[in-house]
């Protein structure tokens, strides 16, 4: 991607006057050079960050394009059928999509805003990840029970790993040697071995697991429980539950609280869950499990997503059509944005 030269802001020092003005014009110029000079220096060390996100309208087959400077939507992208599960590569040119109904992940570009390509996936994917080596994604085929491996350089399928009914969340370990996927009906979480694609283990969790995600330091798996309405935390050496975290929203019944969509924070201190039908995510305090806080949401939420500075959380909510803007230095929603018609997941570029 190339990106043009910025214009100097430099301004030239003006001609002393003839009138004799010229020394105080040349003082003037110099510390308007300080001002600008202390100006780009306080804004090197304090950089604001401008991220775009992007949005998948699964009824609309389109992805939503946010600036998050304005907080309003400034494209809209016309994709397969159904889309779902959305990500970057890994070089954040890109954005994968899966498209269920299309079989097939499309391959948006960035700057140009539209498809410009597609890789083979399996029947009906709806979530993947993205290997850290940037060359392969593992998607899961709900319909086929199986997670397949692409070869994103070669455009094909590389190997197919068969587990539990209803495939849906997808992980991978940060240092890329793990890769975890759920499976819905089987109310299991697959471990596998990235390199051989070897099932390493099956830990058995809360009813309907969605999604699944590692701590920062790849020692624990987070995996949320739609039906319960739990996430399990599994310690990844021992391959067991060692901690459980529920909740319980005033005035919304225990059957409307869904765990779905989740995300860490990169120091891995906090945790985000969106519950569902329930209109709220949750804040965890990861070093003691206890949710810190609620916040109302729009309708139906299903994933989540942080900022890039980690300042503010978007969530994407299926039945009121619109993203909402949580900033979490005042703790509150500050903005919600409309979006298409059902959007289900969400990937910020820097």
């Amino acid at each position: 991607m190339r990106l043009s030269a910025a214009p100097s802001s430099r301004t030239p020092t003006p001609d002393p006057s003839p009138q004799g003005g010229g020394e105080l014009t040349a003082c003037a110029a110099i510390a308007a050079r300080f001002l600008a000079v202390s100006f780009f220096a306080i804004a090197a060390i304090n950089p604001t960050i401008a991220d775009t996100i992007y949005v998948s309208n699964e009824q609309d087959n389109t992805i939503s394009v946010i600036d998050s400077a304005s907080l309003s939507v400034t494209a809209t992208i016309e994709v397969g059928r159904r889309p779902r599960g959305i990500a970057l590569s890994a070089d954040r040119r890109l954005v994968y999509v899966a498209v269920g109904d299309d079989d097939r992940i499309d391959i948006v570009d960035r700057a140009a805003r539209k498809v410009i390509g597609s890789l083979p996936s399996g029947e009906d994917p709806e979530a993947f990840a993205v290997h850290p080596d940037g060359r392969r994604l593992f998607v899961s085929n709900e319909n086929e029970n199986r997670v397949s491996v692409v070869d994103i350089a070669a455009g094909n399928i590389a190997i197919e790993i068969r587990v539990g009914s209803e495939p849906e969340g997808v992980a991978v370990s940060p240092d890329g040697n793990l890769v975890v996927n759920t499976s819905e009906s089987s109310s299991m979480v697959h471990v596998i071995d990235a390199a051989s694609y070897r099932m390493l283990a099956s830990v058995l969790v809360d009813a309907r697991p969605r999604s699944a995600q590692f701590t920062p330091d790849g020692k624990s798996i987070w995996v949320s429980s739609e039906l319960r309405g739990t996430v399990s935390v599994i310690d990844v050496a021992a391959r067991k539950i060692t901690a459980k975290v529920s909740f319980a929203v005033p005035g919304i019944a225990r059957e409307n609280i869904q765990a779905v969509g989740l995300v860490l924070t990169r120091d891995g201190t906090r945790a985000f869950v969106a519950l569902g039908p329930a209109n709220r995510v949750a804040e965890i305090d990861t070093r003691t499990l206890k949710v810190t806080r609620y916040y109302l949401v729009g309708q139906r939420v299903w994933q989540v997503a942080l900022s890039s500075d980690e300042k503010r959380l978007y969530t994407a909510n299926g039945n009121s059509g619109d993203v909402s803007v949580i900033d979490l230095d005042a703790r509150e929603v500050v903005k919600s944005i409309r979006v298409g018609r059902s959007p289900w997941g969400l990937a910020v570029a820097p």
